[in-house]
């Protein structure tokens, strides 16, 4: 796939909670299998010691530009300011 092709096709921000308790960002196009990945241990290093990892915020992007902005952003928050965006998330089914 070209490098527009994958700048304009749809990517995720999301947020998992780890084993730990803490939390991590990234972005990703398929989302399903990042967390596969995080929770095999082969993504982020810091997930990597911290699995399982599980999904508890996303917001879906129509490009790469936008979600890194806002994975940006959201790093820079403190973690209270993050719980309460996680709190206002539905929960999942699997939950």
């Amino acid at each position: 796939m070209s490098r527009k092709g994958i700048k304009d096709q749809s990517w995720f921000f999301y947020i998992v909670r780890c084993r730990d308790d803490s939390l991590y960002s990234g972005i990703a196009i398929d989302l399903e299998d990042r967390l596969r990945e995080h929770n095999k241990g082969t993504e982020a290093k810091y997930t990597s010691v911290r699995r399982p990892v599980t999904l508890v915020y996303c917001e879906r992007y129509d490009n790469v530009s936008k979600a890194r902005k806002r994975e940006e952003q959201i790093k820079g928050w403190s973690k209270i300011k993050k719980e309460r965006l996680i709190g206002g998330f539905p929960r999942l089914r699997s939950e």
